[in-house]
């Protein structure tokens, strides 16, 4: 069974020597903004949403952009990101300099558009010769309301699309939701909210996802932020041949960002663990997942930006199932055990006011004991995205 490419996440690309040198650059330095740079926020005093994101400015205009995002993530939360550190920041700025001068209600949004490559690679269980060009395109919104000095509202839509130049294939269609309330802790944030998707799977089957989740953002200081989180969602195939596939879902997740670089780049480790529950008598039963994930964002310059990641999960099943070789040979009884990877980057070219172009790269390997799940692909893509 092929996983389809249906992810189109960010995922930004340097290359190898720049990749080097940013990494030698992180471990030598101390993390920490020089004196000069921590004066002015350290001037901006108390726990309410308006020092926060003052002092989040402050940080901004001295050019330490990873410890002003963690500062302003204390009080805002903007969903669906540009992948570049600079480019974030300068929208959290944005947002605030609208809050500080009167406003309540600070809507925002994006639109992208871009084309690019899909290729599946030969496996095991694949012969490789999949190799489709695409158009890509997605656009979205946000809504804050800041309701009082403690308590905001946060709603997002993103709705992304993929044309593909080979009829046989499907074309992907994914809209994204999300709503919740957060609550700021003094040097802490408090969310919950429901969030879900929408995806097309074709031949007019559609895959629901909905669910609760919750998260406690903890600033340690102003380069250490870490991050728990609680949800509960299930996936829903409601008609066609996926159905079985349906399932419940519960997991916790945890994380920790760090400012390096005296703020010019960012360094995060983020892992999950959980369980899945068939409710539609999947073939491989329940299983249980963990996983990590580390990445790492940075900024060359006030236009040049990029950022590396690696997602890496493990799923291990509970129902016993035949196995057999590439000849189609029973070898075995066994139960299911994948490994996940994906490995991803880019650059972003930030040429105009909200303008970026984007060249990304992302690979995707499913390793199994059972070879007709095993997958793998590599996409390649160039984006142009307009933030307003």
């Amino acid at each position: 069974m092929t996983r389809s490419p249906t992810r189109f996440q960010r995922m930004p690309h340097v290359t190898t020597r720049l990749g080097l040198l940013l990494v030698a650059g992180c471990l030598a330095s101390t993390g920490r903004a020089s004196a000069a740079q921590e004066a002015p926020a350290a001037e901006v005093a108390g726990s309410s949403i308006e020092s926060h994101l003052k002092k989040a400015l402050a940080y901004y205009e001295s050019g330490d952009y990873a410890s002003a995002r963690l500062e302003f993530e204390t009080v805002l939360r903007l969903d669906n990101l540009p992948p570049d550190l600079h480019q974030q920041v300068e929208l959290y700025a944005g947002v605030a300099e609208d809050y500080l001068s009167g406003r309540r209600l600070l809507p925002s949004g994006y639109a992208v558009v871009g084309f690019g490559n899909y290729r599946e690679n030969s496996t095991s269980a694949g012969s490789g010769e999949t190799d489709d060009n695409f158009l890509m395109a997605r656009v979205g919104g946000r809504l804050n309301y800041v309701m009082s000095d403690d308590y905001a509202f946060n709603g997002s839509l993103d709705y992304r699309f993929r044309d593909y130049d080979n009829g046989d294939r499907r074309n992907d269609s994914d809209l994204r939701w999300n709503g919740s309330i957060s609550r700021s802790l003094d040097e802490n944030n408090l969310e919950v909210g429901v969030r879900g998707r929408v995806s097309y799977r074709g031949n007019g089957a559609y895959r629901n996802d909905y669910g609760l989740f919750g998260s406690y953002r903890i600033a340690a200081d102003a380069d250490n932020q870490f991050t728990i989180g609680a949800e509960f969602r299930q996936r829903r195939y409601p008609v066609g041949p996926l159905r079985e596939r349906t399932r419940n879902i519960a997991e916790l997740t945890g994380g920790w960002t760090r400012s390096l670089m005296d703020g010019k780049a960012s360094f995060s480790l983020d892992g999950s663990f959980g369980r899945e529950y068939a409710t539609e008598n999947r073939p491989d039963g329940d299983s249980n997942f963990y996983g990590l994930s580390p990445s790492f964002d940075f900024t060359i310059n006030d236009q040049w930006g990029g950022h590396l990641f690696v997602w890496w999960q493990n799923d291990r099943y509970n129902i016993e199932r035949i196995t057999s070789d590439s000849a189609d040979q029973i070898v075995g009884i066994t139960t299911r055990n994948d490994d996940l990877y994906e490995v991803g980057g880019g650059l972003t070219w930030e040429f105009g006011q909200g303008w970026s172009l984007n060249p990304e790269i992302l690979y995707i390997e499913d390793s199994s004991n059972i070879l007709s799940v095993n997958y793998s692909s590599t996409e390649l893509w160039l984006t142009l995205r307009y933030d307003f």
